[in-house]
């Protein structure tokens, strides 16, 4: 019964931590799908909304939902920022060079918050407080079923988005051409500034979960969680909303198995060699496709 119960409780750690790999999946297929860009500065949008956060409630002792507020309009704001002053005017550019420049932005952001927060860990007040419901003698955390259940509700809230409205329409015609897109005079630079708005906006209410689960803001923090939410937008196919939800859930419960097995170690070894066998056997990813370069 031991061994069923951490077995459990492992898989609900995984479905949290899941939950904040495909928010953040979300953001690169989004962009990728939209200007074939591999934003690794995505991971370090979602450290600058924890500093955010941590600013709102320690040092203005605002009230947690001003916390979440900002730390989303935050982000979004970064994001947009980045794209205006960074991508745009290397979007004609080969893709090496935008590769480059997401790199260095990613580098800018973290060391930028080591000389201004330092290096050191800042300790983030809880956002909320939930009870620990209980299933038999297992305690579900409180906190992973507000993770999963805000998830769920953000990615179907993007999927009507994208499905219903005239801006979701607009995206993915830019997807599929972006030439064809602006002969049909859809407005291509308002496409990609929304885009990068709604992917920066889901990487805030990550920053958010995230916290309620390591309540720490420091420079680094996002580098690795972006690593493994690219693993998971990979693995369900880089450019799919469908198939990074799929990702970032399969990383999540792969780690907690990892661990269930006292391998805890190896949690992160394990991430990277799904990143390797998924580049062998399946390039595409569970729910990618195959793209035609043209010459």
């Amino acid at each position: 019964m031991s061994v069923l119960s951490t077995l459990l409780r492992q898989i609900i750690n995984g479905l949290q931590a899941g939950s904040i790999y495909a928010l953040v999946a979300l953001g690169y297929s989004m962009v990728y799908g939209i200007i074939m860009l591999l934003n690794f500065a995505h991971g370090d949008i979602i450290m600058i909304g924890a500093y955010i956060a941590w600013l709102c409630m320690a040092r203005f002792a605002l009230n947690p939902v001003f916390a979440v507020v900002f730390a989303v309009i935050g982000c979004v704001l970064l994001g947009v920022t980045i794209e205006k002053v960074a991508y745009k005017p290397l979007r004609s550019s080969p893709r090496i060079s935008l590769l480059i420049t997401a790199i260095g932005i990613s580098f800018l952001l973290e060391n930028a918050a080591q000389m201004i927060f330092g290096a050191g860990a800042q300790v983030i007040p809880p956002f909320f407080s939930v009870p620990n419901p209980s299933i038999g003698s297992i305690e579900i955390p409180g906190t992973a079923i507000v993770t999963i259940v805000v998830t769920a509700i953000s990615m179907i809230g993007l999927t009507l988005l994208i499905q219903k409205t005239k801006m979701g329409k607009a995206m993915r015609a830019v997807s599929e051409d972006t030439g064809a897109a602006q002969l049909m005079g859809i407005n291509i630079n308002r496409t990609i500034s929304f885009t990068f708005a709604i992917g920066s906006a889901l990487a805030g209410i990550g920053s958010v979960l995230y916290c309620t689960a390591y309540p720490q803001a420091y420079a680094t923090m996002g580098s690795m969680l972006g690593l493994k939410a690219f693993v998971a937008a990979v693995l369900g196919g880089i450019g799919s909303i469908p198939g990074a939800m799929i990702g970032g859930f399969a990383i999540g419960l792969a780690e907690a198995l990892v661990s269930a097995a006292g391998l805890s170690v190896w949690k992160d070894g394990v991430v990277f060699a799904i990143l390797i066998v998924v580049l062998l056997i399946r390039p595409t990813g569970i729910l990618g496709r195959s793209m035609a370069e043209k010459v």
